[in-house]
């Protein structure tokens, strides 16, 4: 059995039977009209009619036969009215032929077709969107109401205040209500979410034919205009069979499904339909008041009133939804970076002063990039949605579970005891681990992830995640982050898949760097001998990366150039010691890129590049062993932002990037153009200068460039000193500037 669109299996010789039953019913609306009106020729014409009108239950009683959708009672609802409208259509046209007028009977018929077409209309809607597409409902809403203001102010009013008998008036004013009715459920499917293919299409074709030609039917008939067997009884037909066509495409079955649970984002064309129904109710007034109609005042200025209360709630949820993106991601819908620290720096707040414990968890995921090299990037997407789910499955409510950059997330948990942070580690840990993900078709792939937890007091815990004594520490927002993060390093170097509870270093953990706080001195950190050195080793290994990369100097001098800008913005000792820190060590994660890779004379190929823009995050785990190193740390990673947002890897822009990271991204990018590397030779002094203009705005912040520019002119930037003898030449001006823009991605 094929395939039909939309992955529909439908037997071969129907696959074709829809387009079969419009081109029929095509033909035969023609011959309806090729039928003369006069002596007994009329019979044939009403009977063809009545076919035709009634071909579209039987073709919705067969598509669901056929197909088995798994909302079949909306289709039956349909096809009841169906049968109704066509009972209708006999009872007319049978007394418009014989007797010449139009039976009360005909119009209850007639009237009776459209609550039973709303109710299943409704009943799909309901289906697709499950009760969750609010402002979809708010935007039908919006429409439908001026509409209704409409056919109050030009049909229904008149209708009402006419002569007549109440029978008549009620069914003259009952059609304009109901049509009103069945236009406020198709907007409701036209603007909700959900799927929408061809049966769709056709089924919204056929609801607004039958709107419009009643729409035209009651004006005409207002002004004793209509004539039956006009073109609007090919209107009516032709939706007659759009409704037919809709039930036997292949593509029926999916308008039941329930939509993505995705907000829809309002386009040109809504907004501007939205705008002009909201503008109708005042040119209605004015309208009013021009031809001195008092009478109808209040329903316009109920009809105002409703459309207010309606465009200031879809405002309001357009707030809303914005506020969420803002603080979501958009991959795994989990909460972003940024808002976890800012929860964190909260709940420890609220921790000091009542007393209470928290615990903090960062969560990576082991060997992804083997993900994304087998399978692909979209796979690997796939892999993160699937882990976000299983772990958003093992948190309570009061959790805050995010997304933390790449392949890591971080948990939240308020109130976690220090003799529960192993627990809950390993929960995180074997819920990933439990059963492979599916991450494209028929593929499935096990997944590990490594946890390093910290708690709140530090020293409330040691390594093995049982108490010990509080010691009386009271670290910072970075100090936790730093901790959990050499936790996460120890799972990682330990064997991955598995679960290390942070401690803090010997001695009392000392308070954050920030503004007025006592800076660590180069060289000596903290109380501890061996973190001053581990200091020292990584300033050896800064040293080991730029004798791969270039015969010239470049983490000492970026350090000392960083050193100068911080300097000459006016930070404080803290934040200039951590921008020249920062400097010095911002290239340690490339140690454990292949030196090759390091070296290639040639652009790196794509794979290649996600190797090299992960060295920032490298390079920040190897900074955050070091415990007074958390501020240093987070400039390291941020320090291949871009101004404008699209930098790596976390894609933060202007404010929200570290000012020491900024002012590196200026020191770095400027010793990297004037050095010669493998891959390119140094661009001469003034085409530097000129690349460093062409990124003021996009990739550095202008006032750091204008900053440096000033001290280089001034003579206080020097030249970069040659390493162990070697030399370089300078090059012609504007030589490898096309090489050096090639690297900036």
């Amino acid at each position: 059995m094929p395939l039909g669109v939309y992955g529909v299996r439908v037997p071969r010789p129907g696959r074709r039977l829809w387009l079969a039953y419009l081109t029929a019913g095509t033909l035969a609306v023609f011959a309806y009209f090729l039928i003369p009106t006069h002596d007994v020729a009329w019979q044939a014409r009403l009977a063809l009619y009545c076919v035709i009108s009634a071909s579209a239950a039987a073709a919705i009683w067969h598509g669901t036969r056929r197909y088995r959708p798994p909302a079949r009672l909306p289709w039956l609802l349909l096809a009841a009215g169906q049968v109704a409208d066509a009972a209708a259509d006999i009872a007319f046209h049978t007394a418009h032929y014989l007797l010449g007028s139009v039976p009360p009977g005909a119009d209850l018929l007639y009237l009776g077709h459209y609550p039973l077409a709303v109710a299943g209309l409704a009943l799909l809607v309901r289906r697709r969107t499950g009760g969750r597409d609010l402002p979809g409902l708010l935007d039908a809403a919006v429409i439908a109401v001026a509409a209704a203001l409409l056919s109050w102010q030009f049909v229904i009013s008149m209708e009402v205040r006419a002569g007549g008998s109440g029978l008549a008036r009620i069914a003259c004013a009952g059609y304009p209500v109901m049509d009103l009715a069945l236009l406020a459920v198709a907007l409701r499917l036209l603007l909700g979410a959900g799927r929408r293919p061809p049966a769709f299409h056709a089924l919204l074709a056929s609801l607004f034919a039958t709107f419009g030609a009643d729409t035209v039917y009651l004006l005409q008939t207002r002004h004793g205009e209509y004539q039956a067997g006009s073109v609007l009884d090919a209107v009516w037909l032709g939706g007659s069979l759009a409704l037919g066509a809709a039930a036997l495409h292949p593509t029926m079955v999916r308008l039941g499904e329930p939509a993505p649970g995705r907000a829809v984002t309002p386009g040109p064309g809504r907004l501007a339909a939205l705008t002009a129904a909201v503008l109708l109710a005042p040119a209605t007034l004015l309208y009013q008041w021009a031809r001195h109609n008092y009478a109808d005042i209040p329903v316009t200025a109920l009809a105002c009133a409703v459309l207010f209360g309606l465009v200031a709630a879809r405002i309001a949820g357009l707030v809303n939804d914005q506020r969420r993106l803002a603080v979501t991601d958009g991959l795994t819908g989990l909460h972003t970076r940024r808002f976890v620290e800012a929860q964190l720096a909260l709940e420890l707040a609220r921790a000091r002063r009542t007393g209470c414990t928290l615990g903090f968890f960062v969560v990576d995921v082991d060997d992804f990039k083997s993900i994304n090299e087998r399978y692909g990037h979209p796979a690997g997407d796939t892999a993160l949605v699937g882990i976000a789910e299983r772990l958003r499955a093992v948190t309570r409510s009061g959790d805050v579970l995010a997304r933390y950059g790449g392949e890591e997330f971080a948990l939240l948990v308020p109130g976690a005891r220090p003799d529960e942070l192993r627990e809950i580690g390993e929960r995180l840990r074997e819920w990933v681990a439990g059963s492979p993900i599916a991450v494209c078709a028929e593929t499935y792939v096990a997944v590990t992830v490594s946890v390093g937890a910290v708690g709140y007091p530090l020293s409330a815990v040691d390594d093995a995640g049982t108490p010990g004594q509080a010691g009386g520490t009271d670290p910072s927002v970075d100090e936790l982050v730093a901790v959990a993060d050499r936790a996460l390093g120890r799972a990682k170097a330990t064997g991955r898949n598995r679960v290390v509870v942070g401690r803090p270093p010997a001695g009392r953990v000392p308070a954050a760097a920030g503004p007025g706080a006592r800076p660590a001195r180069p060289g000596r950190v903290g109380a501890s001998g061996r973190d001053a050195a581990m200091a020292d080793f990584l300033r050896h290994v800064a040293d080991q990366v730029d004798a791969r990369l270039s015969p010239q100097e470049h983490s000492s001098a970026v350090g000392r150039w960083a050193r100068l800008l911080a300097l000459e913005l006016g930070y404080d000792e803290a934040a200039v010691t951590r921008a020249e820190l920062a400097g010095r060590l911002h290239d340690i994660g490339k140690i454990i890129l292949p030196e090759g890779l390091l070296v290639k004379p040639t652009r790196p190929s794509e794979e290649e590049w996600l190797l090299l823009r992960q060295h920032p995050v490298h390079g920040a785990r190897l900074a955050g062993l070091v415990p007074e190193f958390g501020g240093v740390a987070e400039v390291i990673r941020q320090h291949h932002e871009r101004f404008d947002g699209t930098g790596y890897p976390d894609g933060l822009a202007g404010s929200a990037i570290r000012p020491e990271a900024r002012i590196l991204a200026v020191c770095d990018s400027w010793a990297a153009m004037r050095a010669d590397r493998a891959y390119q030779p140094r661009l001469s002094h003034d085409a530097a200068r000129g690349q460093l203009r062409l990124g003021r705005g996009t990739q550095f912040d202008p006032d750091i460039v204008d900053l440096f520019l000033d001290l280089l002119d001034g003579g206080r930037i020097g030249e970069l000193a040659i390493r162990t003898g070697q030399h370089g030449g300078e090059p012609e001006p504007g030589t490898g500037q096309a090489a050096w823009l090639s690297t900036l991605r």
